[in-house]
């Protein structure tokens, strides 16, 4: 048997009751048809970060990032299981192997790009907003923030030089401010909406938008440019066909940045 370019050659020998012809030919077939299954590719993501991921009652992964995850798995040829990850430990555990890709809202970062690759951005940079309790002044501000650690949040907020509290669940940040521990907690823009539909007339935004990071994409390690490729041109495709920003419309809303 030889392989040049892709192309599966049998070379047998014919024996007087033809069994070895027969035996080679199904050998071809099994092989030919081998050949067109999908690469399998473990996509980790937190599943606790609506609507971008987040789980059902059954425990399966859910939301914007899972459709748009299986989407780009069927376009790239691409067997996807989806692992839950803790949101701290996501970075690392892609970089040893747990897992072979992450959709879970990871902003493009200069600092996160040194540790791993990324995709061209499926989501435009959003803006993160302030959330308090209804009824709070924006001097709040000034005071106790929350943030999910190693976010964009959490940087931007470290850097401005106030005093910060940082956890390890974005929903703890609601109930940081819930229970008056963080004075606000400074969130993407999506989530404080979600957060407040779970809580009406309990919480508000304050203060200016704050854009960060630029863009959203699918986080991959250094040594895997060949997936990297894959997501990208099923990126592409997605982009200039208009489903990608009919996605973004659905969980998102009419408003929402599009491409």
């Amino acid at each position: 048997m030889a392989n040049r370019g892709g192309a599966i050659l049998v070379f047998v020998m014919r024996s007087r009751n033809g069994k070895t012809v027969l035996a080679a030919a199904a050998a071809l077939v099994l092989l030919v048809s081998c050949a067109g299954l999908p690469d399998p590719v473990r996509i980790g993501t937190e599943g606790a970060h609506p609507p971008y991921n987040f789980t059902n009652d059954e425990g399966e992964v859910v939301g914007f990032e899972r459709e748009l995850g299986d989407e780009l798995c069927r376009r790239a040829n691409l067997s996807g299981t989806w692992v839950l990850n803790d949101w701290d430990s996501i970075i690392p555990n892609l970089v040893e192997g747990v897992h072979d890709a992450v959709l879970a809202g990871m902003g493009i970062t200069d600092e996160r790009d040194e540790v791993i690759d990324f995709t061209q951005p499926y989501l435009l940079p959003g803006p993160s907003v302030y959330i308090a309790l209804s009824g709070a002044s924006d001097e709040v501000l000034n005071g106790t923030v929350a943030a999910q650690v190693a976010t964009l949040q959490a940087g931007f907020l470290s850097q401005a030089g106030g005093s910060l509290l940082e956890y390890a669940l974005a929903e703890e940040l609601v109930s940081s401010v819930l229970s008056g521990e963080a004075d606000a907690a400074l969130v993407d823009l999506e989530f404080a909406q979600d957060s407040m539909a779970g809580y009406v007339g309990k919480l508000t935004i304050l203060g200016p938008e704050v854009m960060l990071g630029g863009g959203v994409g699918v986080g991959v390690r250094e040594s895997d440019g060949k997936l990297r490729d894959k997501l990208d041109r099923a990126i592409d495709a997605m982009k200039g066909d208009g489903s990608l920003n009919a996605l973004i419309e659905k969980w998102f809303g009419p408003d929402a940045p599009v491409f």
